[in-house]
């Protein structure tokens, strides 16, 4: 059951008064959610624990057994913050072939898998009918396709002259069941312009989310963060997505991730490990409507992705049997079942299996 949200106008000596206000289910707004900042590590992750036990007071962590298939690299956006893409006419860019995509299916099965996390560039050359036997062929191997993230959907409108919602009916009707929160970045276009100027701006990405939701598909939300942003950004970020959950109700997690600038044109340095958790813990407070908050141990690594389960989140993503885009910047994490399971045993937690859409199995 969700917390009964109430506006906190201000906080009058954070470090003693944050807690109590938190502990009945208090609302953060923007001045407050930005006062978490001074606060110090300790002190905001244990807030983040709090509110967390509050959402999950089971003693338990979730994961997902899939992997994420990339279709395609070629792609038009050229995202400067991106290592994977390719240009139209590069020689290194691909369209995964059907014997590939049935060999990555039936390997997932094997492993146990419960559906695949699906997403490509923005490929001009594929349409309607590309994507109708991509989807089919997941759905009819038994695997679900979380599939598809808003920039992808925002471009497909516009090449195939369609409007949103005909895009994604069309696509669950081919067997789509769920959409990941890709694309996100940070949801301010200051940001957008600078950094991927050719993708969807920020409302439209909203749009995608609210029309899904409407529909009736669930979906997540991401935040990639530590690049040209600032922190107050970050804030705006999360209280967009507060705002839409509370209108639609039709987000099941959050995951926020570092930028990797390995390889890419935007270049700069990583954030370490307590900004990540800073943010991580600010992101379950401010979202207190949003279900599920997810680590990234892609970007962090296991060790500092368990200690993320004190820091307010109760999901450990997926065991990524595949992993492409983080990949290629240089970060090569990776975590079979086992080990994610001890790790979150290790945490004094119970380890859940998962489908995409959260359901427990």
């Amino acid at each position: 059951m969700m917390p009964r949200p109430y506006e906190i106008d201000e906080i009058d000596g954070i470090e003693g008064g944050i807690l109590e206000k938190l502990i009945p289910g208090g609302r953060l707004d923007r001045l407050a959610a930005n006062r978490l900042w001074d606060l110090d590590l300790l002190t905001l992750g244990s807030a983040a624990d709090l509110a967390r036990r509050r959402l999950h007071p089971e003693s338990r962590v979730s994961y997902v057994i899939d992997r994420n298939i990339n279709y395609t690299n070629i792609c038009v956006s050229g995202c400067r913050f991106c290592a994977f893409f390719r240009p139209p006419g590069a020689p290194d860019g691909y369209v995964l072939g059907w014997d590939d995509l049935a060999a990555k299916l039936k390997e997932l099965k094997d492993h146990g898998g419960s559906g695949v996390l699906l997403q490509g560039g923005l490929n001009p050359e594929l349409g309607p009918s590309y994507y109708e036997r991509l989807i089919g062929c997941i759905r009819d191997s038994g695997l679900a396709v979380h599939g598809f993230s808003p920039p992808e959907l925002v471009f497909w409108a516009d090449q195939w002259a369609l409007t949103l919602e005909e895009v994604i009916r069309l696509l669950v009707a081919a067997g789509l069941s769920s959409i990941p929160g890709g694309g996100a970045e940070i949801l301010m276009d200051r940001v957008r312009r600078l950094a991927s100027p050719h993708k969807c701006d920020s409302a439209q990405w909203l749009e995608v989310m609210a029309t899904a939701h409407k529909l009736g598909l669930k979906t997540s939300a991401t935040m990639m963060f530590g690049h040209l942003e600032t922190r107050a950004e970050r804030i705006e970020h999360l209280l967009k997505i507060r705002k839409l959950q509370d209108e639609t109700g039709g987000f099941t997690a959050f995951i926020p991730w570092t930028f990797q600038p390995g390889s890419t044109s935007l270049g700069g340095e990583p954030l370490g490990a307590v900004e990540y958790l800073r943010t991580l813990a600010i992101s379950r407070l401010v979202l207190d409507n949003v279900p599920h908050l997810q680590v990234s141990w892609v970007t962090q690594g296991p060790k500092v992705a368990q200690l993320a389960l004190k820091f307010g989140a109760d999901d450990f993503g997926s065991t990524m049997l595949e992993e492409n885009v983080v990949a290629a910047t240089g970060v090569g994490f990776r975590l079979p079942r086992e080990e994610i399971e001890t790790l979150i045993r290790q945490a004094g937690y119970q380890p859940r299996l998962r489908d995409h859409r959260y359901n427990l199995r």
